[in-house]
């Protein structure tokens, strides 16, 4: 112990010198008093790592400090475990460190019950609606959630293997699927390739084995391309940094498994992918123009503007694919440091809170307060699934709605005048048309993708504009488009309308 409380004060220290970094007025003192408070309410507790109990609520707070949170959400995250592991009480939360950080705390221990495995029991139903209620009133409680599932699934190792596969089936499931809800690109891939090796051994193995001279030639060809594109920018009187990277093993493993892919690595364009980052924006379109001047754009692949039309959920990025010089393709997203750190961490990155701090929305004491809310456009989806609570009595249905509706992997389609909307994967036309309007859903009559006429059972990919073709004289959808629509809005739209 002795040991441990000597490396006290450097642990805190450096907590806080990362929170400084990104928010100079953070109540720092708060933290510091978070910190003695959680350490010594966890005295002599252990984790199965045989680690004491509080470098986990160490780990998440440091977590959050990389995503740049406020100051509640930190101290949050440092106490989450007291009420439930010790006897110190929400009541006593309260008292030390005010109603906000209780309430955070509570909601919290609220969700920590929730348990997957693999069931439809009432129990799980009930924690989930749970989950997602406190999530609607303040989405912090799901990003130190997220925060807390990181790092349990660091130290997944030390639980026995039944619980092992729960708790990854459950990450995979549930948690993986609203970090990428919330933007948090790189969050839930990590969680994703930590959950992979336990929920698919034998598959993870066999990928591991496939991949290895695969992954070696692409690190080379990664080290050679920043090289090569430093260089031709530079030149060009562009100051950038550049970031390489591979494809995430569980992310690759999905797309091999592909019909059209047919678990042929030679057919995945973005395995090698370069983030160019800029400091304004318009030099993202100057790079795209450089980069095409000197590797030549593969052409069937095209360039993905998501800077022009970002996605729904805030991700901004330009995508382009190039021939390298040994024939492969290489991937290029190019964005600004501030785009970047939003397709890291979503609405947990500070980007957001400066942005509202710029436009006089918002001051830095408000934000320390705890004035943290995400763009309401970006985050409807989380007001739906509150909503869901009380529109959904069938615990089915409830589930169905969750995993296919709200979690499963997200497409995203533009209209014809340029919004874009994001679906579930596998969604029809007749889905995004019930997505736009109910009027135009019940008068589909047909339906053109980038131009083409296509059936109403289509399944639709990302980067497609989608026309509908309405009949003005219809007024109630057909009872057989419900054989196709995958969205439960479709569904329910339908058989409303189709009486």
């Amino acid at each position: 112990m002795k040991k441990d409380h000597n490396l006290a004060p450097k642990k805190i220290n450096l907590l806080l010198d990362k929170i400084r970094s990104y928010n100079p007025t953070a109540d720092t003192a708060l933290i510091e008093r978070a910190f003695i408070y959680t350490k010594e309410a966890h005295r002599g507790q252990k984790r199965l790592s045989g680690e004491p109990v509080f470098t986990h609520a160490l780990a998440i707070a440091n977590f959050l400090a990389d995503w740049h949170l406020d100051t509640a959400s930190i101290v949050a995250g440092l106490l989450h475990d007291v009420p439930e592991d010790t006897t110190k009480t929400l009541v006593n939360i309260e008292k030390h460190f005010g109603k906000e950080i209780r309430d955070l705390v509570d909601g919290l221990t609220r969700i920590k019950k929730i348990k997957l495995r693999g069931s439809n029991s009432e129990d799980f139903i009930e924690n989930l609606r749970k989950m997602f209620l406190a999530m609607s009133r303040d989405l912090r409680v799901i990003i130190v959630k997220l925060a807390d599932r990181y790092h349990n699934m660091l130290t997944l190792e030390y639980l026995p293997e039944e619980k092992q596969i729960g708790i990854a089936q459950e990450t995979l499931e549930i948690f993986a699927p609203l970090a990428e809800r919330l933007g948090m690109g790189q969050v839930k891939g990590e969680l994703e390739d930590l959950a992979f090796p336990y929920c698919y051994p034998k598959e993870y193995q066999w990928l591991i084995d496939y991949t290895r001279p695969y992954y070696k030639k692409a690190e080379e060809r990664i080290k050679e391309a920043r090289r090569c594109i430093l260089k031709n920018l530079a030149e060009e009187g562009l100051r950038v940094k550049v970031k390489g990277r591979v494809k995430t093993l569980y992310s690759l493993w999905r797309k091999l498994l592909r019909p059209e892919n047919d678990r042929d690595i030679n057919k995945i364009h973005d395995l090698v992918a370069l983030m160019v980052i800029t400091e304004k924006p318009q030099e993202c379109y100057l790079a795209l123009g450089i980069i095409h001047k000197v590797w030549q754009l593969v052409p069937y692949l095209g360039v993905r503007d998501w800077i022009a039309q970002p996605k729904p959920n805030g991700y901004q990025s330009i995508h382009t694919n190039v021939f390298w010089n040994d024939g492969q393709i290489i991937e290029f997203k190019i964005r600004t440091m501030a785009m970047h750190e939003q397709a890291r961490y979503g609405v947990a990155a500070h980007w957001y809170l400066a942005e509202m701090k710029s436009k006089n929305k918002i001051d830095s004491k408000g934000i320390d307060n705890g004035r943290f809310f995400a763009p309401d456009k970006k985050m409807a989806w989380v007001n739906q699934l509150a909503a869901w609570q009380s529109e959904i009595v069938d615990s089915k249905e409830f589930i169905d709605s969750v995993k296919f509706d709200a979690l499963k992997h997200r497409i995203f389609v533009f209209s014809p005048k340029g919004d874009a909307f994001d679906l579930p994967e596998g969604s029809t036309p007749v889905d995004f048309a019930y997505r736009v309007h109910t009027d135009l859903g019940n008068q589909t009559a047909g339906a053109k993708v980038d131009g083409r006429m296509v059936g109403l059972d289509y399944s639709l990919h990302s980067g497609e504009v989608v026309e509908i073709l309405i009949d003005r004289k219809r007024k109630k959808p057909s009872v057989d488009w419900l054989d196709f629509v995958v969205t439960r809005l479709a569904q329910r739209k339908i058989r409303q309308n189709a009486r």
